[in-house]
């Protein structure tokens, strides 16, 4: 019974930030999709008309919509390519005993706490200007041709900036996991003659195995809304080169002024992202219960 009441009062206490949150969540939700059915455009006067699907009909057929679907995969697959494989790399070098190993720690992790516009706008201005730039004068000095990265190879900077700024995540959990591996079971292994190459195969790699699933798992929900990278360095140009998803949802509403198309853009990207967030947590499922 003290039990059952216990239960019933904490249910009491949570309900406010419970009833808050799905307020928070839902009311804006609940206007996006009502938007959404609407011809609701800021330069049009008047009232406005409900348009039925005609705005999900004309986001979906748009061009630029299956070029912002491919940009957006691309982009997330290679960030997680890079900060999975660097990350893996770097835990492991961190890992290993060196003086002033807490400051190096603290100088690799250090970039996950920039703010993406900061980040982006470094990169654009200090690396990677042709003019100006690191790499333009790096280029100069071997004699080659600077190369604009922004202009002539936009999605790859733009995955740069991203895996610059997610590699330290991905190497702050690997580098955790890392350090719950048993060593006794890396010496028995070293012991009976197996290699470096082969303890890395067939005793790490299995033991980071979950780690690098989470990783996965919340890198890719986050990096399906990437923005403001793109906004600050390539406004995703030239053209729709580096446009992903969010930024193409992002012009519709406030640079055409199309509230509706943008909300029924907003409802398809939130669709898309929930259906990749259930297979990976499937896949994740399924990987511990092994």
């Amino acid at each position: 019974m003290a039990t059952q009441h216990s239960r019933s009062a904490a249910r009491l206490m949570i309900s406010p930030a419970v009833l808050l949150l799905l307020g928070w969540m839902i009311v804006p939700l609940a206007m996006t999709v009502w938007f959404s059915f609407l011809n609701y455009n800021l330069l049009q006067p008047g009232p406005r008309t409900f348009a039925g699907f005609s705005n999900y009909y004309y986001f979906l057929t748009d061009p630029a919509f299956f070029t912002a679907i491919w940009n957006t995969l691309v982009l997330v697959l290679g960030v997680l390519a890079i900060t999975t494989v660097g990350g893996v790399l770097l835990a492991l070098l961190l890992d290993q005993p060196m003086w002033g190993q807490g400051i190096v720690r603290i100088l690799v992790i250090a970039p996950f706490f920039v703010m993406p516009t900061v980040s982006a706008l470094v990169w654009k201005n200090m690396f990677m200007n042709p003019v100006n730039g690191i790499f333009a004068w790096i280029a100069e000095a071997l004699g080659l041709q600077p190369f604009d990265f922004l202009s002539q190879a936009p999605l790859f900077s733009i995955i740069l900036i991203v895996a610059w700024q997610w590699l330290p995540f991905a190497t702050l959990i690997l580098l955790t996991a890392l350090q719950s591996l048993d060593s006794e079971q890396m010496e028995a292994a070293e012991m009976d003659g197996a290699s470096a190459l082969a303890r890395f195969v067939y005793i790490t790699i299995p033991h980071l195995t979950r780690s690098i699933t989470v990783v996965i798992l919340i890198q890719t929900i986050f990096l399906l809304g990437v923005f403001a990278e793109i906004l600050v360095t390539t406004n995703g140009g030239p053209g729709t080169a580096s446009t992903n998803l969010t930024y193409l949802v992002y012009g519709q509403s406030l640079l055409q002024y199309d509230v509706g198309g943008g909300s029924a853009g907003g409802i398809v990207a939130v669709i898309l992202a929930n259906i990749v967030a259930i297979f990976l947590m499937r896949m994740i499922g399924k990987n511990l219960e092994n």
